[in-house]
């Protein structure tokens, strides 16, 4: 085989030099079933090619990867080496805790606290952090800035500290976008190059979304925060050799229709066909016809379709996509010519490729959607939105509805301030937001031109709508100005509020107190429509209930409209000016208004200028401080700690510890987020975190968000499962039937918070377990929720399924994942959750995937023994377990050099 990977060393010419890169051409040429791989395979096969070094990536890897088999047994783990990382603030922030941390433990080792740095380029954008406390008014963007830094200076003191402790650490600072869509613009290269050795931009990021940088060809998606650092600091990414579906998308858009109204039916399409965990790729002269941008806004739904990635290879889009941004005419030549070279410019054609599934899509079938109330993937046709909401609204919850009667449906309520009652239905919040539809230029020049049109016709937006444009980067803002668009839409309460992720990922700021007392009051199911992608319970705002995802331009339609339960093919928006009603279609943008103004978001000058400095005009992250010095030295701070995680650390792991007389600390339905587990928006003086706070001084106002204080666990900890919206169903019903919700469980027969609980079964010394239905973790790529799981002293989860990375991030802090056999469920097995729990063989030694035994032992004395599937999935996985986790892996090899 070393003759095979020597012959691959092969040289191109591009602007005149020759550089050398490893080909997959040539492989194919002595492994013919190269040549039939799916595109996205050839990618990982070439970093795997790449990297051979005989010890953790060695010949067999590509032997076994380049004989992938479209229909075959997925057994083999694939030591994936990236080309980089990227991170978000909420995630990055506890990650570069957790450098500093392993800084201090190889200093008090004596060793060289340098060799904790991370081996890979890592860019941080700070994204997460700016809240829409202000918003309608032309001060709104420097409002919410001014309280982004006041409310975070010690986190960005600390990020500051960080780009100057780490030679490969940058932080793009707050203010300038989304990690995502500054992942398209700027920071994506097309191909590296390490000296004269040229390869593919391959990524992981913090993020599920990361998959958005799938629409430009490139390799990556989203990974715990844990897993990213494992990738920063030399260690391949593991996964099991996947599954790659192909999906054919023929015909074309019909005028009017939006890349938001086609990842939704791509969404609900998927989900159905069930794809998770799997690598998407999207193949035919459909896909052929989407702008880059557009490919964008698909790849970055792929979380909520439940794939790997969503892929599109590269062709002359993807070039025109670069030169438009900025890139040079020299970086466009050579990544044409690479992947020329490669064989992997254009998007195949329906045989050129063996895929594991095909399923093919017709662009022509695509109508106006929107996604909701409670899921992205429940998507809901325009024209059907009333008759559906109307429904939702008295259907019980386990159809997804509100269990409300239909009565109250039409009633209207006082809330105190002048003129403005409330209804079921009403809109109360309607933002622009989200990496998902600000990426695209289309969508948001629609939103303007609707905008601009509603403006001539005399429509207004109801004051007591929380309107809000937060644009994924600067560039956004600058376009619209320039198209004139940027005016209608503040005209219209779309203000710029910030450049980051705001609502979509809980950012929302808080209503006037006179309507949440109105909703709480009145049980109201107030409505949010968002150009998001994500719409979970309480994840947008604790009290709005009904939250839809929908295009730009609808999402300014509604606020307009001012409820969710209309029919805007055939109800008027409002009245116009001259007194007539004004319909939907009569202020639609046509697709040649779109096509006259798109050279507006095209012009490279603007990307190249706004993204030569970061810090112009930006004088609030100029005045951060920025603390110096290689290891860090931990201020007291209610938002930055020492993590607990490296406590104890030895040299040589410790023995696992067997599971004997665990107690539930919680038992789960089905579709558990990660919102769920780790929720990041808001919360009250009445929950555990609340309290620790008050307890250090911290007022109600500056207690800022769950995210935001990711880099303290203390906090952490107090917030895991504290979701206002989660449902333990160890806790009996009421006497209506409904259920309790948040985070609580039973403790000795009593109600009490899932922290006090799990604090007392800490100090009695009795090990916890959680038990849950199906799609376990499904949701963003928390961190959280695996580290405060296994700080609340949790040992095992056990469920009916996991989502991808929530399994793989229990695994990296050592605790088990285990999934119920057949159609064994905790209801089928008639648990209470007073019943103790042994997992005689949790303290190994474990093999990938082996049965274990889950025994349990009943109230009455009885004793059942059942067996599940444990989930730890590959070898590696298994010395992560062995070590404790992940961390404690990486820094043991760091330490031992």
């Amino acid at each position: 085989m070393d003759d095979v990977i020597d012959c691959t060393r092969s040289l191109i010419t591009s602007d005149g030099k020759q550089l050398r890169y490893c080909s997959l051409p040539a492989l194919a040429d002595r492994l013919p079933n190269v040549a039939r791989l799916p595109v996205s395979i050839r990618i990982v096969l070439e970093s795997v090619l790449r990297n051979v070094d005989g010890t953790r990536i060695t010949t067999d890897h590509v032997r076994q990867l380049a004989n992938w088999q479209a229909r075959g047994v997925r057994d083999s783990e694939i030591p994936f080496v990236v080309a980089r990382v990227v991170l978000q603030d909420f995630t990055g922030v506890p990650l570069l805790c957790d450098l500093a941390a392993m800084r201090n433990v190889a200093s008090d080792a004596g060793r060289d606290p340098k060799l904790i740095e991370p081996m890979v380029p890592v860019d941080l954008v700070v994204d997460h952090s700016v809240q829409v406390d202000h918003y309608g008014t032309p001060e709104a963007l420097r409002e919410n800035m001014e309280i982004e830094f006041q409310r975070n200076r010690e986190r960005y003191e600390f990020l500051k500290w960080g780009m100057q402790a780490f030679d490969t650490f940058k932080v793009v600072p707050p203010g300038s976008g989304i990690v995502h869509q500054i992942n398209l613009e700027h920071l994506f290269t097309g191909v590296r190059a390490d000296g004269d050795l040229l390869y593919p931009d391959t990524l992981v990021g913090t993020d599920s979304h990361t998959t958005m940088i799938n629409g430009i060809g490139v390799v990556g998606w989203g990974v715990g925060g844990i897993e990213a650092e494992a990738a920063m600091l030399g260690q391949p990414v593991y996964f099991l050799t996947p599954d790659v579906v192909g999906v054919e998308l023929t015909g074309r858009l019909a005028s009017g229709i939006t890349a938001t109204d086609l990842v939704l039916v791509i969404t609900e399409m998927l989900r159905r066909e069930k794809v998770v965990g799997t690598f998407v790729e999207f193949f035919g002269e459909g896909a052929a016809s989407l702008t880059a941008t557009d490919r964008a806004t698909i790849a970055n739904m792929a979380p909520e379709y439940g794939a790997t990635m969503g892929f599109f290879p590269v062709d002359a889009n993807t070039v025109t996509y670069m030169r438009n941004t900025g890139r040079s005419e020299e970086t466009c030549a050579t990544f044409e010519a690479y992947f020329r070279a490669q064989k992997l410019f254009g998007i195949p054609v329906k045989g050129d490729v063996d895929y594991s599934r095909e399923l093919t899509l017709d662009l022509g079938s695509i109508v106006p959607s929107l996604a909701g109330p409670k899921r992205p993937q429940d998507r809901v046709a325009l024209s059907s939105m009333k008759s559906t909401f109307d429904a939702l609204f008295s259907a019980p919850a386990s159809r997804n509805g509100f269990n409300q009667s239909p009565e109250a449906l039409a009633r209207r309520y006082e809330t105190g301030l002048d003129n403005i009652d409330l209804g079921n239905g009403d809109v109360l919040i309607a933002a622009i937001t989200s990496c998902t539809n600000t990426s695209n230029p289309a969508v948001m020049l629609a939103a303007g031109l609707l905008a601009k049109n509603a403006v001539a016709r005399g429509l207004r937006v109801k004051p007591h709508i929380k309107t809000s444009l937060a644009p994924g980067s600067r560039v956004v803002s600058e376009y619209l100005d320039k198209a004139g668009l940027l005016e209608p839409l503040a005209k219209l309460g779309f203000a710029l509020a910030g450049y980051g992720c705001t609502t979509c990922i809980g950012n929302s700021g808080d209503l006037a107190a006179e309507f949440n007392e109105a909703i709480s009051k009145h049980e109201l199911v107030a409505a949010a429509v968002l150009s998001g992608n994500r719409n979970f319970e309480a994840r947008i705002h604790p009290n709005i209930r009904a939250n839809f995802l929908a295009s730009p331009p609808l999402v300014v339609a509604f606020a307009i409209a001012g409820r969710v339960n209309i029919d805007l093919d055939s109800e008027p928006l409002g009245t116009g000016n001259d007194g007539k009603p004004v319909f939907l279609a009569d202020i639609w943008p046509h697709s040649d208004e779109i096509d006259a103004v798109l050279p507006f978001a095209a012009d490279p000058q603007t990307f190249r200028r706004l993204y030569s400095d970061f810090t112009s005009d930006n004088t609030l992250w100029d005045s951060i401080a920025a603390p110096d010095g290689e290891v860090y030295q931990w201020p007291r701070s209610t938002y930055i700690a020492r993590p607990p995680f490296f406590d104890g650390f030895s040299i040589e792991p410790g023995p696992i510890a067997a599971i004997e007389g665990a107690r539930a600390l919680l038992m789960l339905g089905d579709s558990v987020t990660t919102d769920h587990i780790s929720p990041a928006g808001s919360f009250s003086e009445q929950t555990p975190a609340g309290e620790w706070l008050t307890g250090k001084g911290v007022e109600r106002r500056d207690f800022n968000s769950y995210g935001s204080r990711r880099g303290n666990h203390a906090v952490m900890v107090r917030g895991t499962f504290a979701n206002v919206r989660i449902k333990n169903l160890m806790l009996p019903p009421r006497s209506d039937g409904s259920r309790i919700e948040g985070g609580f469980t039973l403790l000795d027969g009593k109600c009490v918070s899932i922290f006090e609980a799990a604090s007392t079964y800490q100090q009695r010394g009795t090990p916890t377990v959680i038990l849950a239905g199906e799609e376990y973790g499904t949701g963003s790529s928390r961190d959280w929720a695996a580290k405060g799981t296994l700080l609340l002293g949790v040992r095992a989860v056990v469920a009916r399924s996991f989502e991808r990375i929530h399994r793989s991030n229990l695994v990296g802090m050592g605790v088990l994942p285990l999934q119920f056999r057949g159609e064994d469920s905790w209801q089928s097995l008639e648990l209470r959750g007073d019943e103790h729990f042994d997992i005689p063989d949790a303290d190994g030694p474990l093999q990938p995937r082996q049965d274990l035994s889950l025994v349990i032992r009943r109230s009455d004395g009885s004793k059942d023994t059942v067996p599940v599937l444990c989930r730890i999935d590959t070898p590696i996985e298994i010395e992560y377990y062995r070590h404790g986790g992940i961390l404690p892996y990486v820094l043991r090899g760091l330490l031992q050099k």
